[in-house]
């Protein structure tokens, strides 16, 4: 099954979602404003993709606290404020994750997955 991580908001997150709803591909969502990733699933996801590809340094929240200005933990600070997420988090199996909406490597992390 593949997880989708995103908010209803996030124009990225919609692309996903319509993207795999186009090709009747099953997902599970979850909206991090709900429910944001768990310790351990922020752990899977950061051992393919590391920390910093999961923080979105160009959004809202970010410049809001100043991130670009502030030395940080990544881990703790994603665990601290899920807004940071560079949405939409896209699971295609245990232990890979994609940030952010790229319908290329979409293709070819479904492409890996069939085949």
């Amino acid at each position: 099954m593949i997880q989708i991580f995103g908010t209803k908001k996030c124009k990225d997150t919609q692309k996903a979602l319509r993207f795999f709803k186009e090709r009747n591909i099953d997902i599970q969502f979850r909206d991090i404003d709900v429910k944001p990733p768990s310790p351990g699933e922020l752990d899977d996801m950061a051992s393919s993709a590391g920390f910093a590809a999961l923080i979105d340094t160009d959004g809202p929240a970010a410049k809001k606290m100043g991130l670009s200005f502030m030395d940080y933990d990544e881990r703790e600070t994603l665990l601290l404020h899920p807004d940071l997420y560079k949405t939409p988090l896209i699971r295609p199996g245990k232990g890979k994750v994609l940030a952010g909406f790229d319908e290329k490597a979409l293709k070819d992390a479904l492409a890996v997955k069939s085949g």
